[in-house]
């Protein structure tokens, strides 16, 4: 049985080395290698000179992320609340709008905020003013939440669905009030899907160069932009892999914070 187990596991691991390992192992090559090949630190000096663009992406990202959690906590206990057709049913809705390509959705989502879009159309034909929506950190902030929103439902849908009505209902036969009983069981509990939602939003939203290149324009020039213009345009394979490895060190410190204060919270409320 352990053999056939393992034998399972071989595509898993030749996948990984393939398309995770070896791309991870070639830019940090080109990173600290010259056109020559030969050993430097110029293009690691280089990237430095990029972190006030690697901030902006992280406050952005951030901002993206709270308004995603936010948004997402309670309708997802209010999913998970509800029986399990309906469950299925909003479960559908949600995961419907990533059933289209990514890239589509933003395009579509540009028609509606530019400076002629469908929008400021309607407000023009009210006798109002048209609003400034496109290329601004705004802009930015609602394509990442539009697309990255059922990032964040999903895992608090997944681990909420998990937490057991009868534990909710003996707080209450405790005498718990429903602030008491959701900041005391229902928050604690949940924190293994807020973080793993967390994870799945901040992560691509911090390095997104689609959403930032259609919404925010050129005043809104993200990490993300950098590395692709590198990359396709500049052809700068060394200073696009440099940068990459930045944003790669400032995601992993991230995913470690994150993962920490779940361990630290889960044995708090094991407690």
């Amino acid at each position: 049985m352990k053999m056939k187990a393992r034998w399972a596991s071989y595509p898993y691991i030749v996948w990984m080395i393939a398309f995770t390992v070896i791309p991870l192992c070639m830019i940090v090559y080109f990173a600290f290698t010259d056109g020559d090949g030969g050993f430097t630190l110029e293009y690691v000096k280089k990237s430095a000179y990029h972190i006030p663009t690697l901030i902006k992406s992280i406050y952005l990202a951030a901002i993206s992320t709270a308004i995603c959690l936010v948004a997402a906590y309670p309708f997802a206990y209010y999913v998970s609340r509800k029986s399990y057709s309906n469950q299925k049913m909003m479960i559908m809705l949600v995961m419907l709008p990533m059933w289209m390509n990514f890239l589509l959705r933003t395009h579509a989502l540009s028609a509606l905020i530019e400076d002629n879009g469908v929008i400021n159309s309607f407000l023009a034909k009210l006798g109002l003013e048209p609003l400034q929506m496109i290329n601004t950190e705004g802009a930015v902030i609602f394509g990442m939440v539009y697309n990255y929103l059922p990032y964040m439902i999903l895992p608090l849908y997944s681990i909420m669905t998990k937490i057991d009505g009868r534990v909710v209902e003996a707080a209450a036969d405790l005498g718990a009030n429903t602030l008491q009983t959701h900041r005391r069981i229902i928050l604690p509990m949940s924190v293994p899907g807020i973080v793993s939602g967390i994870t799945m939003v901040f992560v691509p939203s911090v390095s997104t160069f689609v959403i930032s290149g259609l919404l925010g324009g050129s005043e809104n020039y993200l990490i993300g932009d950098l590395i692709s213009v590198q990359f396709t345009s500049a052809y700068n394979l060394n200073y696009g892999s440099a940068t990459s490895l930045l944003l790669m060190v400032v995601v992993i410190i991230t995913m470690i914070i994150f993962n920490r204060l779940e361990t630290e919270d889960s044995e708090a409320t094991l407690v």
